[in-house]
């Protein structure tokens, strides 16, 4: 349980709204190339700012020594045209200026600060074991002390962040209510459904490059899903589990570390092997062309896509289903040649009566790419956030919204 927007009259209030609209920018010139995230929270500013709080939004984009770390100024522009109203940057986290000005805020205001990752204290990486890391803790950082008397509430709207336990993340919520925001509500509601109660027959499309995560993730939900359909990866690992010798894949997955999961994936075969589907034919990469090839032996070539024969098996499955999650896409998709995995997976998706969840990263872009967004019922926002969610580890602001709840809910 948390503490949502419907529990709290907002007017004359001033709201500290902490957001991720980390976006995909232009390092030359700063512009900001696919704005969804910053469409993503547009409910919450809206709704917060008509009610007529005073709102001062907190956020992120990269973090120090990537070319895309870059001031929030286009971010706010961005923000005004959205929404329709303006959002007034300030270059500065908590100086005088600053702090004068939130004092000086008007209902329904909007005020966008400097990229919070400016300021040292939210970068620390000594902070990553939240378990470590108390309200209290986080609220003895100057950042919150500086901030935290201005504000009334502290809504939380960052669901892509849930996994971290920075002070902009978590502090404020030692002082006064945190409470999720619209996007943050929608995030734990349709995901906790999926994972702990998904209806049946339950299918999980697990592919990508991320196998570490994506092992973790069936080992949460194998007892309640009916199918696990992998690619990618993925797919490679459990192959080589069943004993096929996939020569050059083999050497990849060494080269990601990923070599130990082969062992836990034999495991999860020996327990589940008639929930976990494998390609029975794949597309190989030779000089560049798709070269489809059935597994009935040896396979020396990359592996860069699942084949015609697993897309019709995966297919049918999916049609009948009446949970669907996918996280990872089929194969290498950004290469024509192998998207066709991926694309036919999704419009199987897309086209499946049954309710669509997408993770987020690399799969959520693919969807996006390839015109399947609009079918589907849940795109997530969060890349890691979302695998350690459908992982069932616990993520610090989701913790910290819980114990908010239990501190300051109505009697």
């Amino acid at each position: 349980m948390f503490l949502t927007l419907d529990d709290f009259d907002f007017e004359g209030k001033r709201v500290v709204l902490r957001v991720d609209i980390n976006c995909p920018i232009n390092p030359e010139n700063g512009e900001i190339l696919d704005d969804k995230r910053i469409r993503e929270v547009k409910k919450t500013i809206n709704e917060l700012s008509n009610s007529g709080a005073r709102v001062v939004i907190l956020a992120h984009q990269s973090r120090p020594g990537k070319k895309d770390f870059a001031p929030l100024e286009e971010h706010a522009k961005k923000l005004s045209e959205i929404l329709h109203k303006e959002v007034k940057y300030l270059d500065e986290i908590f100086s005088k200026r600053v702090i004068n000005e939130i004092k000086n805020m008007e209902d329904g205001d909007i005020i966008l600060l400097e990229n919070i990752r400016f300021y040292s204290e939210e970068v620390l990486k000594d902070w990553k074991k939240w378990e470590k890391i108390t309200p209290k803790k986080q609220a003895e950082t100057l950042l919150i002390k500086r901030l935290a008397p201005l504000f009334d509430y502290f809504v939380n709207d960052a669901f892509a962040a849930a996994h971290r336990a920075q002070p902009s993340l978590v502090g404020f919520s030692y002082y006064m209510p945190m409470i999720a925001g619209r996007l943050m509500e929608k995030e734990v509601n349709v995901l906790s459904k999926v994972v702990e109660n998904p209806d049946s027959p339950a299918v999980y499309v697990l592919g990508g490059a991320k196998a570490d995560d994506s092992i973790k993730v069936m080992k949460n939900v194998l007892d309640r899903v009916d199918y696990i359909l992998t690619g990618g990866i993925v797919a490679n690992i459990f192959l080589i589990a069943k004993g096929y010798n996939l020569g050059k894949n083999l050497e990849i997955i060494k080269n990601l570390g990923y070599e130990s999961l082969i062992e836990e994936a034999k495991n999860l075969l020996e327990k589940y092997e008639e929930k976990i589907y494998t390609p029975v034919d794949v597309a190989l990469n030779i000089n560049g062309e798709r070269v489809e090839k059935k597994l009935n032996g040896d396979v020396e070539e990359l592996i860069n896509d699942i084949g015609e024969e697993t897309i019709k098996i995966y297919s049918e499955i999916i049609k009948k289903a009446k949970t669907i999650v996918a996280n990872g896409p089929m194969g290498v998709f950004e290469l024509e040649n192998f998207a066709i995995g991926t694309i036919k997976i999704l419009d199987a998706i897309a086209h499946s009566k049954g309710f669509k969840v997408i993770g987020g990263g690399h799969i959520a872009a693919a969807t996006e790419l390839f015109g399947y967004a609009d079918k589907i019922d849940h795109i997530s926002t969060g890349g890691g956030a979302t695998l350690s969610f459908l992982s069932g580890e616990k993520l610090p602001v989701i913790e910290m919204l819980k114990e908010s709840y239990s501190k300051f809910k109505h009697p």
